[in-house]
């Protein structure tokens, strides 16, 4: 049956990627008030498509934040039902100047689609969408049940959505959750993403004097908050990039030989790597891979400092304060209330006499993890390599998706990441594009994978 439906798609790729194109020209950016009524216009506009799709509801819901799309079709009650999560809202494009062609009119040039959201994520919410298309025109009775929940607000963090999520808790109850937000490693290449990194942020200001102060007449005699900032700072780390934050570690498993073996198997040319970067060579901590470094093992990074007098030539000023922005990558079982306080017991700890320091929290994500042994992750590898004929890889996200931690827990079922877009897509930067290879094998393998889970369920 899935070569009907695969049929179907290659018989109205032109129709859809002009539907495409009108979905794209909408500036939906979720973090500029001024596109308010854009974002709404997104989300109508994946509700009506649904509807025409031929679901049996769909409706744009409000929320405290940007309105949420639900739509469902249940025909085969003894099918197993998959929510399919993803968001219409996009980034800014500045600089515009930067970008080769308009970013909201979506331009095909070397098999490519440039616009803003064509990888991320309205391209690959598309697909799924189409795909399900093809499903309902092809087949009486569908392999699964869908519904899908298309968010506004993922590109500013998902603030909203928890609490609608737990609200809705019975109307989104589904056996699976499957979320294409993601990429492969590289062309060609199937790739599954069964985990992410949970994130913890703080800010540290560090007040001296009421103003700034002149070096020669104060100099020595009061304590300058740039001095106290990088004391702090330097506590947090050891020459060993060990974090030294007590309990930072208390709650990391260690990983399984399995686990390792699979990310071993990660096709990985470090010095390929080091080279595009231009960096002399890597640091981490030790005991660990590149990859484990960077996917499977915690982080504490300082994003932002600054402090004092920032122009050209010099200024001999003490200043008043500083300040500087920190975020820790985490991993399962980490917290990231948890991280904060003891991030905030750290810097108490740490900070000298004669400054007053301050701890901000801000950021937080849960980490999540689906093992990637899991039938429906092992499924959908089968899908990825029907099509690609290419063995799948197994990788941890080094990044976070809050909502999907947030989802796992509240919804209590298996989330699968099956990204379709490749790493130099320039997400979130100009000339964002999407490359059509992936959009028409993309589209395969979702197919093949709805009438793989059939056989799962049964």
């Amino acid at each position: 049956m899935q070569e009907q439906v695969i049929q179907y798609l290659k018989d109205n790729r032109e129709k859809h990627l002009n539907q495409l194109k009108d979905f794209l020209a909408i500036p939906s950016i979720s973090s500029l008030s001024e596109h308010h009524d854009d974002v709404v216009k997104a989300a109508e506009w994946v509700k009506d498509d649904l509807v025409q799709i031929g679901f049996d509801k769909a409706e744009v819901m409000p929320s405290d934040g940007k309105p949420v799309v639900y739509g469902e079709v249940v025909k085969n009650p003894n099918a197993p039902t998959v929510l399919i999560y993803g968001h219409y809202d996009v980034q800014p494009v500045d600089p515009v100047e930067l970008w080769d062609s308009d970013p909201f009119e979506a331009t095909i040039k070397d098999d490519k689609l440039y616009a803003r959201g064509a990888t991320d994520d309205k391209g690959q919410v598309f697909m799924h969408m189409k795909v399900m298309e093809a499903v309902l025109n092809t087949v009486d009775t569908p392999p699964v049940n869908f519904k899908v929940l298309i968010e506004g607000e993922e590109e500013i963090g998902s603030p909203t959505l928890p609490k609608f999520s737990e609200e809705h808790q019975d109307m989104l109850k589904a056996d699976m959750i499957v979320v294409s937000d993601s990429a492969l490693i590289e062309r060609g290449k199937p790739t599954i993403t069964y985990g992410l990194r949970g994130l913890a942020g703080i800010q540290i200001d560090v007040q001296g004097a009421k103003g700034d102060l002149h070096s020669g007449e104060y100099g020595g005699g009061v304590m300058n908050p740039i001095h106290a900032l990088v004391k702090i700072l330097d506590s947090f780390r050891d020459e060993n990039h060990n974090i030294l934050v007590d309990g930072f570690y208390d709650r990391i498993p260690e990983l399984s030989d399995e686990e390792r073996q699979a990310l071993a198997a990660v096709p990985f040319d470090e010095e390929k790597l080091r080279k595009e970067l231009d960096v002399p060579e890597f640091a981490g901590e030790e005991g660990y891979s590149y990859v484990e470094r960077t996917s499977v093992r915690p982080t504490l990074e300082i994003n932002g400092i600054y402090g004092g007098f920032q122009g050209e030539g010099i200024k001999t000023v003490l200043p008043s304060q500083a300040a500087a922005k920190i975020t820790c990558r985490l991993v399962p079982d980490q917290d990231p209330e948890e991280i904060v306080e003891l991030l905030t017991k750290h810097v108490e700890a740490n900070k000298p006499d004669g400054v007053n320091v301050t701890v901000t929290p801000f950021d937080k994500g849960k980490p999540y993890v689906t093992p990637f042994d899991h039938p429906v992750i092992q499924t959908a590898a089968k899908a990825y390599e029907k099509v690609y004929n290419e063995e799948t890889a197994y990788i941890r996200g080094g990044g976070s998706i809050p909502i999907v931690a947030e989802l796992d827990r509240i919804l209590q079922v298996p989330v699968v990441l099956m990204g379709f877009g490749l790493p130099d897509e320039n997400l979130h930067a100009p000339n964002e594009h999407f490359n059509l290879e992936n959009f028409d094998k993309g589209m395969e393998t979702l197919a093949h994978y709805w009438f793989m889970l059939e056989e799962v369920g049964k």
